[in-house]
């Protein structure tokens, strides 16, 4: 693989694109300032104006949200997995229909897998503008997102209109649904009824895992943090390992399944035949099955990256909450 053709399957932090119209409430006070990027795979975007850093998708979408201190993503679900990590930053998770069936605090290089089918949303709560990183399930990220009632409401009062396509419409400047697309409708009182309210307990027991114990895990092999063998144990078409300084030879390996790098900490140069680079905190690189490449911390200090590989499993349902539908 020559250089070049793997510098195309880099996207550098300093390089991504954001979208700032990417979904319903774009416009709504106190999500207005939330900036979304796309850096593998369509994801889950509302809008045309999003743009695609690596369009083919290994099996998973692989996306970001950066938002400014008190920024909010609005309640919504999901049909396939959807797992966070906190790149910079200090995040609150919250869900449940009105979203306060329960909430977390994430610091940086925690990690989160959310259950399939609850509501839920993201905040920014630390001092500083904040980023997090995604990983959804699925080629097509599941078929879009489905929105908590209340969301819907209030991005229309402000001007902004979801289609049945799947696409976004802003009245308060000129545009308005093609002929024969209706608006996308409001979850009934009936389909809310299946929608879980999952406990603190159940989320974060399940679902959530800190950084600095996963490090202590990755001393002389990567940790594996979601899979069947993780210490998240669920198999939503994806495996995620934690890579830490100790935890990995310099060796070149090879892999038959697509490998998605995600720096977390440090400076690591990426080798292959023909090539190596560096990549640093915030670098996503996507290495294609059956390439040989090598993985080496370039500097002292802290040194981590989480690694994603596809799996065999289907990117349907993942865990879900043994609560069942709220009353």
């Amino acid at each position: 693989m020559t250089p070049q053709d793997m510098n195309a399957r880099i996207v550098r932090y300093g390089d991504l694109r954001p979208c700032k119209t990417a979904f319903i409430d774009a416009h709504t006070p106190g999500s207005d300032q939330k900036e979304n990027f796309t850096i593998i795979g369509g994801g889950v975007s509302e809008s045309a104006d999003q743009h695609v850093h690596i369009q083919d998708t290994p099996g998973f979408n692989i996306g970001a949200a950066g938002q400014p201190p008190k920024c909010r993503n609005s309640l919504h679900s999901h049909r396939t997995a959807e797992v966070f990590f906190v790149l910079k930053g200090r995040w609150r998770f919250f869900w449940g229909r009105w979203g306060d069936a329960g909430e977390v605090v994430l610091e940086e290089g925690d990690i989160i897998n959310l259950p399939t089918g609850i509501f839920r949303g993201f905040e920014n709560i630390g001092t500083d503008y904040g980023m997090i990183m995604a990983i959804l399930g699925g080629d097509d990220a599941g078929g879009g997102v489905i929105w908590a009632p209340q969301v819907i409401e209030d991005a229309a009062a402000h001007g902004l209109v979801l289609g049945q396509n799947g696409r976004l419409y802003d009245t308060k400047a000129g545009q308005a649904l093609p002929e024969g697309v209706a608006a996308m409708p409001a979850l009934s009182e009936d389909a809310l009824a299946n929608y879980p309210e999952p406990s603190v307990m159940e989320v974060v027991g399940m679902g959530v895992r800190r950084y600095w114990d996963m490090m202590a895990l990755s001393g002389d092999r990567p940790c594996a943090v979601i899979g069947e063998r993780g210490v998240i144990r669920d198999k939503p078409g994806f495996e995620v390992d934690l890579i830490s300084r100790t935890s990995i030879a310099p060796d070149a390996y090879t892999t038959d399944r697509h490998e998605i790098l995600m720096v977390m900490r440090g400076h690591w140069r990426l080798g292959w035949e023909g090539g190596e680079t560096v990549l640093a905190p915030g670098d996503t690189c996507a290495v294609p099955p059956g390439v040989a490449h090598s993985l080496e911390p370039s500097m002292s200090g802290e040194a981590s990256m989480y690694r994603v590989r596809n799996t065999d499993d289907p990117a349907g349902p993942t865990w879900k909450p043994e609560s069942g539908p709220s009353a």
